[in-house]
């Protein structure tokens, strides 16, 4: 794997609507820069771009929790997304994003019942991209419905992927519109 840059990003927040937020919700997002092997040309088999994932899912997963200061029993909500560089075609981040990664990225926090959300899309350079979350054992537990918007300004190149994990220790800012609480949750089967 070439990578050219990592990038971690964390926010927190304190205070939403003039309300404080206590302990204030923190998500962080570890970003890898890659060269992308097969920009410019068509290749059927995407096996080494399913490895690269296999290999970005641990050491983001790690990055991110790590960020947070926190163990895996401590993380919460995750998400996934890739820009593929414009040179590159749309399946080359589902490539990275789907096969492997997400058994090491449980892995670095610890389980991960529930399906990792993710998106992908083309773009370039600086342009951003809205990674979705949901807690991690239970994506029915609706005030971790959330997402982080995320973008790194000389990437990607043409030629390049932006691969983006996040991990959150808390749900949204002062969840109040109900339903399933991560208190309520089964952790059973991914869903509730």
């Amino acid at each position: 794997m070439e990578i050219r840059k990592l990038v971690t990003i964390v926010e927190e927040t304190v205070s939403e609507m003039g309300q404080k937020v206590d302990p204030p919700t923190r998500k962080a997002a570890a970003i890898a820069v890659i060269k992308n092997p097969f920009a410019g040309k068509y290749v059927e088999d995407l096996t080494p771009l399913m490895d690269l994932g296999e290999e970005l899912g641990g050491l983001l997963g790690n990055k991110a929790r790590e960020a947070l200061g926190i163990g895996p029993e401590r993380a919460e909500s995750y998400g996934k997304a890739a820009i593929v560089g414009l040179a590159g075609e749309l399946e080359h981040g589902g490539a990275i994003l789907h096969p492997k990664l997400g058994k090491p990225f449980r892995e670095a926090l610890g389980r991960g019942l529930a399906l990792i959300p993710s998106v992908k899309k083309r773009g370039p350079a600086g342009c951003t991209i809205d990674v979705p979350l949901n807690h991690k054992d239970a994506a029915f537990v609706r005030s971790h419905f959330d997402g982080m918007t995320i973008a790194v300004e000389d990437a990607p190149n043409p030629d390049e992927i932006l691969v983006a994990l996040v991990v959150t220790d808390s749900g949204r800012p002062l969840p109040r519109i109900g339903g399933l609480t991560k208190e309520e949750a089964k952790y059973e089967d991914g869903l509730r």
